[in-house]
């Protein structure tokens, strides 16, 4: 975990003063340690009955497609208000900056 922890890149000041953005991005790009991560969460769940694993956009995306996929089960995803043509569920929360909704 450290090793993945190390290439977790903060950018300050992003999206606005104050915050610090975490960077996943150089994680990702190394298949080693992007490996790692979904392993440690499947090891995590492996035990559990898990019949979906939600992917909230868009980094969620990224992690719980091949969690979903190790855990033989299906993946759903949660998107930003107005991105899908289907039957949705809206809920808002507060963020450190503002407001959102998904």
């Amino acid at each position: 975990m450290d090793a993945i922890r190390a290439r977790i890149r903060d950018v300050p000041d992003f999206p606005k003063k104050g915050i610090v953005f975490k960077d996943i991005t150089p994680v990702l790009s190394d298949g080693k340690l992007f490996r790692q991560v979904i392993d440690a969460f499947a090891a995590r769940w492996k035990d559990e009955r898990i019949d979906k694993v939600i992917g909230i956009e868009s980094r969620g995306f990224i992690f719980a497609a091949p969690l979903a996929y190790l855990l033989g089960a299906g993946f759903s995803i949660v998107r930003k208000p107005g991105k899908l043509p289907w039957e949705v569920i809206r809920e808002a929360y507060a963020l450190e900056y503002g407001e959102a909704t998904l």
